[in-house]
């Protein structure tokens, strides 16, 4: 009879070091902006601002001119992928991840289809490539543009059908560091000079995936891409990957050869942006927040910047026009202080140099 072997159990600090090193937050990594975009998979982007602070909190000196020139460059764009939700993504990744996510896409349309009765989709999405095309559209232009074709329909619908049918990138100036610019619309194979391309493999997706957030079971990755049913990928993979267990027992699939540091590996404070990818990536979240704080870096839809201390969850922070605010969770050592008034001064050289900002720390937030 054959021996059964019981996966080895991976405890929250082994899970929490062994993501944050393949999240490039142990140490500031030396890659350049467009190699962390892609070894991420893409930055959560619903603002301006957080794939900056994302990408200063990884990198060893990373400066915003590098990613606001990819952008310009046309190298890296804004576009909704993961989620349904808007990410900064190499030019690659748009144009092969968006296909890949397209079932979320319709299942979001489905939430507007009443106001679409009598609406040809494959001639509205025809006509919003073509206006787009033309011209970088706002979505109230886009709205206007295609009502007039659809009277009887719901604006709004009508301009989300169009953004569901069609990778819609966000053209510059929109999304460069310090500029300012309206979300203006068009394709990115427009926006990018080159035609679309063949979706990525879910296989090879998913290894992508484990490298950048694994260990993580499959309802990680659901949770990450948005994509539902996705058992069978990881058990076509199964032979190529190690599994191991959390500590509810739960089945984790990781590459072979990926790094899972000592658990005891010290991690120094880290200024993170609201939304992102470190904190939504997972089902089970635990391995960075602690039950305790469950819920403490968001209210109803937003995000706060977060701060973490040992590598997880311990308090927020706020910049204000000549300040940078702290409001730990919990009563902090002076040492703690040190080190985070440290990574602070780093973090503001990196995006802030030349301007002068206070550090300081508010009330531990109840």
């Amino acid at each position: 009879m054959a021996k059964t072997t019981t996966a080895p159990v991976l405890g929250t600090r082994a899970l929490n070091r062994a993501t944050l090193r393949r999240q490039l937050l142990l140490a500031p990594a030396p890659l350049t902006a467009e190699e962390a975009v892609a070894h991420l998979i893409g930055l959560q982007a619903q603002n301006v601002k957080p794939p900056y602070y994302a990408l200063a909190a990884r990198l060893d000196g990373f400066a915003p001119e590098q990613l606001s020139r990819l952008m310009a460059d046309r190298a890296v764009a804004r576009i909704v992928t993961l989620r349904s939700t808007l990410h900064t993504h190499t030019a690659d990744d748009c144009l092969t991840l968006r296909p890949l996510v397209q079932g979320a896409r319709e299942r979001e349309l489905a939430n507007f289809r009443k106001g679409l009765d009598g609406v040809d989709l494959g001639r509205l999405a025809a006509l919003a490539r073509e206006l787009v095309e033309a011209e970088p559209r706002t979505m109230k232009q886009l709205r206007e543009a295609l009502h007039k074709h659809w009277p009887h329909a719901d604006p709004q619908a009508l301009a989300v059908a169009a953004r569901c049918a069609l990778p819609l990138v966000q053209v510059t100036p929109r999304g460069l560091w310090e500029a300012s610019g309206q979300v203006a619309l068009t394709t990115a194979e427009h926006w990018l000079g080159r035609p679309a391309e063949p979706p990525a493999t879910l296989d090879a997706t998913v290894l992508r995936y484990l490298a950048a957030y694994g260990p993580a079971s499959v309802k990680d990755m659901q949770t990450w891409s948005g994509l539902t049913r996705l058992r069978d990928a990881f058990e076509r993979l199964r032979p190529r990957l190690l599994t191991f267990r959390d500590e509810q027992g739960v089945e984790l699939f990781d590459l072979p050869d990926a790094p899972r540091p000592d658990p005891d590996t010290p991690v120094p404070p880290r200024f993170l942006p609201e939304f992102d990818n470190l904190l939504l990536s997972h089902a089970d979240r635990t391995r960075v927040v602690p039950p305790e704080h469950h819920g403490r870096s968001w209210q109803g839809n937003q995000a706060y910047r977060t701060l973490l201390l040992d590598g997880f969850l311990a308090g927020l922070w706020t910049l204000e026009q000549n300040a940078l605010v702290i409001e730990p969770f919990t009563h902090l050592t002076r040492t703690r202080r040190t080190q985070i008034t440290t990574e602070a001064e780093r973090m503001l050289a990196t995006l802030h140099p030349g301007t002068l900002h206070d550090i300081r720390f508010g009330p531990v937030r109840r």
